[in-house]
C-alpha cells in the first residue's frame, strides 16, 4: 500500500492527525499511515523530554516543566510546517495542538494553568486545523497492557488513577470536537499497528470518511 493516497472529494488531505491517549498507539499507528501515504511524519518528542519520567514518579512537582517541554517542542513543529509549503507533501502527526492544554488542564494547578495560558498567549501559535482525526479510544486495562508489554521503564510508574482520569478528559475533549472530519477507533479490539487484516480494515475506512463524525469497531480477527 506505500505510496497510495487518500482522496476526500477527488481531494488529497494533506494534514492528517492520529490522537489518543498513551498505549492507545498513536504513534506506531501514525508511522504506519505516513509509510502508506509516502507522507512526512511529525512526533510529538515524548522521550526527549527530561521532565517526563520525574512527572510520572512525583506528578505534580513535575508537571508544570513537563507542560512546558511539549508546549515549546510543539510550537516550535507547528512554526517549522507553517514556514514550510502546506500543500508540498501529505504528513501525518501523532498529536494535536489542541490537546495540549487538555494535558495543562489535568495537570496543572490554578497558578500554573494561568501561567501556561499566558505564555501560549505569548507564543501566539497558529495551529492548522487537520483535513482528518483519527482519535484512538480505549480502556484503560487495555492501555495498562500495552503500556507494560511495550517495556519503557518510566511508563511503568503512570498510575491507574490517572489513565482512568486521562481517558475521560479524551472521551469528553472528543465528544465536542467539531473542528473537522474524526473518526472515532475502538483500539480496545483491534491493533492496527500489528495485525495486517485490522489495518488494512481501518484504511479502508479511512479512504471513506470524508466529513463529520464517523465511528469504526469491526469484529477482530485478532485482538491486541
Amino acid at each position: 500500500m506505500a505510496g497510495s493516497n487518500l482522496s476526500r472529494d477527488g481531494a488529497t488531505p494533506r494534514y492528517i492527525v492520529v490522537e489518543g491517549p498513551i498505549g492507545a498507539g498513536k504513534t506506531a499507528l501514525a508511522k504506519r499511515l505516513a509509510d502508506s501515504l509516502s507522507a512526512d511524519v511529525i512526533l510529538e518528542e515524548a522521550f526527549d523530554n527530561p521532565f517526563l519520567e520525574r512527572f510520572y514518579r512525583d506528578g505534580r512537582s513535575a508537571a508544570l516543566p513537563a507542560q512546558m517541554f511539549f508546549l515549546f517542542s510543539r510550537a516550535r513543529q507547528i512554526e517549522q510546517l507553517r514556514q514550510s509549503d502546506l500543500f508540498a507533501t501529505v504528513r501525518v502527526s501523532d498529536y494535536l495542538f489542541a490537546k495540549d492544554r487538555l494535558f495543562a488542564e489535568l495537570n496543572l494547578d490554578a497558578d500554573e494553568l494561568a501561567l501556561y495560558d499566558q505564555i501560549v498567549d505569548k507564543l501566539a501559535i497558529d495551529a492548522p486545523v487537520p483535513d482528518l482525526v483519527i482519535y484512538l479510544q480505549a480502556s484503560v486495562d487495555v492501555l495498562t497492557d500495552r503500556i507494560g508489554r511495550r517495556g519503557v521503564g518510566y511508563e511503568r510508574l503512570i498510575d491507574r488513577r490517572y489513565l482512568e482520569r486521562l481517558t475521560d478528559v479524551y472521551a469528553r475533549f472528543f465528544h465536542e470536537y467539531n473542528d473537522g472530519p474524526l473518526l472515532i477507533v475502538n483500539a480496545s479490539q483491534i491493533d492496527p499497528v500489528n495485525n495486517d487484516a485490522d489495518y488494512q480494515q481501518l484504511y479502508q475506512q479511512i479512504e471513506r470518511t470524508t466529513g463529520g463524525r464517523h465511528f469504526f469497531n469491526p469484529a477482530s480477527a485478532a485482538l491486541a
